[in-house]
């Protein structure tokens, strides 16, 4: 997807939007910026500032590269969680099918990015967007989209607003994770329904199923897999049904983040079908990992002999005030990190190039732009001091942050990945 649009990232100059960069760097260009390879902890730096590992970037996107191959599956890393072209043109690089998005805007980004392959996890019903999709695909031969249908209402708003569309969009029958959860059709009788509604349209060809197993209700691993089996026949029962003939290939897909390894075996039993099978996996939250939900909860500690994610998120804040034996601030709070389901956690303190452990250290709480430390006996902490907080939950960490470095181990940096919220 390389193209000059990637190389505009380049020359987008430093100025007051870009948090935590060097104010003596104003006017720079990022390119330019990035070229100097400045220490984020004695180039000019300031407080917050969010960084992501180089080296554990690369080895997320390696991992999990190895991962699809090795178990047949086509990967469609959910583009929402970064929103930086920059990753998207590593993961596609890395092998990936495409990007998967959620919604017409970040399709929008994408594409002035030069993606062409887009997995959009949503019904899109509103008339302006899909005009526009569909006069992305009139324009670009290459370009494919496929999104989802859940309903018979929502095909006919689709069908009218795309009336006169010379390529028809590519739709995929969205399953449910149960009664009670988000979006998609509840039964697979309704999945009937949808999918004859597609039928009856020229403007729509349905070219598979899709759904969200992190949704099933209650979910433990033998419900998400009976899930994923549900989605299996609702593809062999419609290729049965000759739904699929208008297309060269039949999409089967699903996977977030947290049950990968359950998709990866049940789409190995997928029935021969009567075309090709684009077995497609969605996570995306494996870029940066994390330090607290995704930790907990990657697939990865149910295989550990497949390998290993590591959280490459570390928020730098500095200690402002420090007003008794029990507890310290630093400057970086719900602004800047990402809190939706986990306090940032303390990992390590920095004092004149020194570092350690954040031994006794612990976020309690967050202000807008404070964090709450309670600081136990002995731990050893002082104003001025720099501490690397981890967090939790990359889809609120990125969108906190429009230009991030891209540090080494040893300080340097070496990119700045730009973000577009």
């Amino acid at each position: 997807m390389r193209s000059e649009s990637a190389a505009r990232l380049a020359t987008e100059r430093v100025d007051h939007r870009f948090r935590g960069l060097p104010p003596d760097a104003d006017g720079l260009t990022v390119g330019e910026l990035a070229a100097q390879r400045r220490n984020l902890f004695a180039g000019g730096f300031t407080t917050p500032v969010l960084t992501l590992s180089a080296e554990r970037l690369e080895h997320n996107l390696r991992l999990m590269e190895t991962y699809a191959e090795r178990h047949g599956l086509a990967f469609a890393p959910h583009g929402k969680t970064t929103m930086a072209p920059q990753l998207f043109e590593r993961q596609i690089e890395r092998g990936a099918w495409g990007i998967t998005l959620a919604v017409p805007h970040q399709v929008r980004v994408a594409r002035a990015f030069g993606v062409r392959r887009v997995f959009l996890a949503n019904e899109v019903v509103d008339a302006s967007a899909l005009r526009w999709i569909s006069a992305q695909l009139d324009a670009d031969p290459e370009f494919r989209l496929v999104c989802y249908v859940d309903s018979v209402r929502g095909v006919e708003l689709m069908d009218a607003a795309l009336a006169g569309a010379s390529r028809p969009l590519d739709v995929v029958v969205e399953l449910a994770a149960g009664d009670g959860a988000r979006t998609g059709v509840r039964s697979e009788a309704e999945c009937a329904a949808v999918a004859d509604a597609v039928a009856r349209t020229g403007t729509l060809r349905l070219v598979g199923v899709a759904g969200y197993e992190g949704e099933v209700p209650q979910a433990t691993t033998e419900r998400v897999r009976a899930w994923l089996r549900r989605l299996v026949g609702l593809a062999a029962e419609f290729d049965k049904a000759g739904r699929f003939a208008g297309t060269e290939e039949i999409v089967v897909s699903a996977g977030g983040s947290a049950w990968f390894d359950a998709v990866a075996e049940e789409f190995a039993a997928v029935p021969e079908l009567s075309r090709p099978v684009l077995k497609l996996l969605r996570s995306g939250a494996y870029v940066s990992h994390d330090d607290g939900h995704y930790r907990r909860l990657t697939p990865f500690n149910r295989v550990p002999e497949e390998g290993a994610l590591e959280p490459a998120f570390r928020l730098w804040a500095q200690v402002v005030s420090r007003p008794s034996e029990e507890q310290a601030f630093v400057n970086a709070g719900k602004r800047d990190a990402a809190h939706d389901l986990d306090l940032p956690v303390a990992q390590v303190v920095r004092r004149d190039g020194v570092e350690r452990p954040a031994d006794g250290i612990t976020v309690t709480a967050l202000s807008d732009q404070h964090a709450w430390l309670r600081t136990e006996p002995g731990a050893d902490v002082e104003v001025g001091d720099w501490v690397a907080l981890g967090l939790s939950h990359p889809c609120t960490s990125f969108d906190k942050w429009q230009l991030i470095p891209l540090v080494r181990a040893d300080g340097t940096v070496v990119d700045y990945i730009r973000t577009y919220f």
